[in-house]
């Protein structure tokens, strides 16, 4: 009953959110200051908000198992529409074309994930350890069940 409970809360906040992943832990420090390791983003993946320079944005690349959080820097619009962006972590010394896929100059909105709208400060690191140590996940698991 709880597992239907959260996933039904979980269906739920993707359809509010328009994300599909509502919320993600950040990873790394790349975005120190504004969000350090293990903070938990919650995201909105709105279509018809227009991406702009400043945002922070959760995107997943070609290749890549993890969405990367960082801040849009450039961003290219067309007439006819079609929108390209740059990304780079506050803590980066590079913009992001090294993480993009091989060829891949800027992203579009079809690679973002979401969009940072606020945030809970380290609740993400049971994330990260339960990736960093799977063991540590099963003996979870197993408490849960017992």
């Amino acid at each position: 009953m709880i597992v239907s409970s959260a996933l039904m809360i979980w269906k739920g906040l993707i359809v509010v959110t328009g994300s599909k992943s509502p919320t993600v832990a950040v990873l790394s420090g790349s975005m120190e200051p504004a969000f350090h390791r293990g903070d938990l983003l919650f995201l909105t993946n709105f279509r018809e908000d227009p991406i702009r320079a400043g945002e922070i944005v959760v995107f997943k690349v070609e290749g890549r198992d993890s969405p990367i959080v960082h801040r849009v820097i450039k961003v290219h619009e067309k007439d006819n529409g079609n929108v390209k962006f740059l990304t780079k972590g506050d803590n980066n010394e590079v913009d992001d074309r090294g993480l993009y896929k091989e060829g891949q100059n800027w992203l579009q909105k079809k690679d973002v994930v979401g969009r940072a709208r606020g945030f809970l400060p380290y609740v993400g690191m049971v994330t990260i350890i339960m990736n960093d140590y799977p063991k540590f996940q099963y003996a979870l698991l197993a408490v849960m069940g017992a």
